[in-house]
């Protein structure tokens, strides 16, 4: 009888994770729809400012502290976009694989005295420092109150340290979203910045008219450059806010589906266990009244 109590509670257990699970996958949905919607909206200025950038800049030289390129880079920044919240499968780790196997790739093996990280979520910021990376920022509970403002702050600093000449390039990792159950690891370069790296061919073909920049193109370029390099930040940081939802209802709906499983099957043996103390039982209570029948 005792196999059974524990049977029955580990049947009891699996059912309160599995009502856990279900309800935790209908909290991401809700939290999807309003990611999504944001991460929508966002996509085409942010895309449409990226063209219109690389066509101002398109065989020109112009002047600017954001388009300063060098040849050997002797110091970079790379901002990883992480989350805070665990549970949503494999969405954080294989960002995080993306990421060491793109450093090992591109930087030395001495990598801390050439590369600076700059986290935002406590998954990204613990996962880094437990293994020596050298962390000059980091940005744990960002996703609690997710705002332009925040993210404006994280890439003003790297833009300052880049224009200081104290980095020579700016690198950002993330998660873009492609459905629920998709996203695509993306490490870009945001700084310096190249006219390739923000237009298309096709779109380059297409557009061969003069235009008349009022008041100038280096003013313009001044002005929309920044604003290019935060909303770049923003975009992805509404990606991977999309991913992670999308990943985390994946994950539930995957344990929950695991949870049915193991409570039917655990049902079956419970049943199992069950008739074989019945007939037990019955086979006793019948070999006492034949021993008492034969006395």
């Amino acid at each position: 009888m005792a196999n059974l109590r524990d049977i029955r509670n580990r049947i009891t257990s699996v059912n309160n994770t599995q009502q856990i699970t279900k309800a935790m996958k209908m909290v991401a949905a809700a939290k999807l729809r309003k990611a999504q919607d944001r991460m929508i909206q966002t996509r085409p200025y942010a895309n449409t400012l990226s063209k219109v950038i690389g066509r101002l800049i398109q065989g020109e030289h112009i002047n600017h502290p954001l388009l300063r390129k060098v040849d050997e880079p002797n110091k970079s920044i790379l901002i990883v976009v992480g989350s805070d919240r665990g549970l949503c499968g494999g969405f954080n780790n294989n960002l995080f694989k993306e990421v060491e196997s793109f450093i090992h790739s591109n930087f030395a093996s001495s990598h801390n005295d050439v590369l600076e990280l700059v986290t935002i979520g406590k998954k990204a910021t613990a996962h880094f420092s437990k293994r020596g990376y050298q962390i000059s920022e980091s940005f744990p509970g960002f996703f609690d109150n997710l705002n332009y403002d925040d993210t404006a702050k994280v890439i003003n600093s790297s833009m300052d340290t880049f224009i200081s000449g104290a980095v020579d390039s700016v690198y950002l990792a993330y998660n873009e979203f492609k459905s629920v159950i998709a996203q695509t690891r993306k490490v870009d370069r945001l700084l310096p910045l190249l006219a390739e790296d923000l237009i298309s061919n096709d779109h380059v073909n297409s557009v061969q008219s003069d235009y008349i920049y009022e008041p100038d193109q280096v003013s313009i370029v001044s002005d929309l450059l920044p604003k290019h390099i935060r909303m770049q930040l923003w975009k992805a940081v509404l990606e991977s806010n999309a991913s992670e939802q999308g990943a985390r209802m994946t994950a539930m709906d995957s344990a929950t589906e695991n949870a049915k499983d193991l409570e039917r099957s655990l049902r079956l043996k419970y049943n199992q266990a069950r008739q074989s103390a019945i007939t037990t039982e019955i086979s006793e209570i019948v070999s006492g009244a034949q021993a008492l029948s034969d006395s």
